[in-house]
């Protein structure tokens, strides 16, 4: 097993023992049948199957339009690597995960992902089974591999899973240390850099009311940076009251994995309110 691997698990498995130890990991609050399956199902699948076949077939892609570029940026500056996969990866996934916010199917893909009313690190790879397929931060990481940046995309994997992880986690770690007086400005540049727990958190509340909610923002993953650059960054150092979703129909369990394969259940809320909600 690769070394990035085994710290990505690592790090997964250290925040879930602390949740484990700290706040019910299997058992959270408001938590129903179909979360453990979804989430269950949509880690095994994207894991297993669905991330190593688009690195793959991306990096095979490339090779056959562009063959004479294979491992032509292996010797470029490491720093310009990273940026590279910031911008192609990270950035993009920040423009798809906004996307995924305005339009209406696309917001079918992300549904699950926000059905949980909890936090944890349970959250971190839960989502449609199209959705991480049709992401293009995942297609371009396999070209960028192909060009020969495969050794800089293991170290920025394990950082990007690092801070999501963190991010998603109801063991909030940045809670403590924003009771610190003269850590306050370490603590701005830090949450205006990565995601945080906190600035994360936001985006998953569920009452639009909550001061502590920014549903319509904070889309980061790695870089929080991304939303204060375009305008979508809401900085409270506060926690949402609940989670999950409001004025949507509730989501049925093949709906949340395999939409459109089935359908979108719209019985119980006015479609006009459901589109303002996901916005």
């Amino acid at each position: 097993m690769p070394g990035s691997t085994l710290a990505i698990l690592a790090i997964f498995l250290s925040f879930a023992f602390l949740e484990l130890l700290r706040s019910n990991l299997f058992s959270k609050a408001e938590q129903t049948r179909d979360d453990g399956i979804v989430e269950a199902v949509s880690m095994f699948v994207l894991l297993g199957f669905t991330q190593p076949t688009i690195l793959f077939s991306s990096a095979a892609l490339a090779g056959w339009i562009a063959p004479q570029w294979e491992g032509a940026l292996s010797e470029i500056n490491v720093f310009a690597a990273i940026a590279l996969f910031l911008i192609l990866d990270d950035m993009m996934q920040y423009w798809w995960h906004r996307a995924s916010h305005t339009f209406s199917w696309l917001y079918n893909l992300h549904r699950a992902h926000h059905n949980a009313q909890y936090m944890s690190v349970r959250l971190v790879y839960r989502n449609n089974l199209f959705y991480y397929a049709m992401m293009p931060g995942i297609w371009l990481s396999g070209v960028l591999i192909y060009l020969g940046l495969g050794w800089v995309y293991a170290g920025y994997i394990v950082v990007k899973l690092a801070v999501i992880t963190g991010a998603h986690s109801d063991v909030a770690w940045d809670k403590p240390l924003y009771r610190i007086k003269w850590l306050s400005p370490v603590m701005w540049l830090i949450e205006r850099t990565i995601s945080t727990p906190a600035t994360h958190h936001a985006h998953h509340g569920r009452h639009a009311d909550d001061p502590a909610v920014n549903y319509k923002g904070n889309y980061g993953n790695l870089l929080f940076f991304w939303d204060v650059l375009f305008g979508t960054a809401k900085i409270t150092r506060r926690y949402p009251e609940s989670y999950g979703v409001e004025n949507l129909a509730p989501a049925t369990l093949g709906q949340q994995l395999m939409w459109p394969v089935f359908p979108e259940n719209k019985t119980q809320t006015d479609q006009s309110v459901g589109e303002e909600a996901r916005a």
